[in-house]
């Protein structure tokens, strides 16, 4: 892993915290880490996905099926 440094509103850290204190995660870079790659996915990795499918998909949605 690559390590990198992050400036964030104070609010965000606090609630970084707390998901840590509460025990829901086991400290801030794994919050950080899960949170970073839930973007990844729905920003661009699922969007990529849906590009290989869409003249497939086009061409369904056309088609009259019986």
């Amino acid at each position: 892993m690559k390590l990198i440094t992050v400036k964030m509103p104070e609010p965000y850290v606090e609630g970084l915290d707390e998901l840590v204190r509460t025990g829901r995660y086991s400290s801030r870079s794994e919050v950080i880490r899960i949170a970073v790659r839930e973007l990844l996915k729905r920003e661009l990795w699922i969007k990529e996905e849906e590009l290989e499918f869409q003249p497939l998909r086009a061409f369904v949605e056309k088609r009259v099926f019986i």
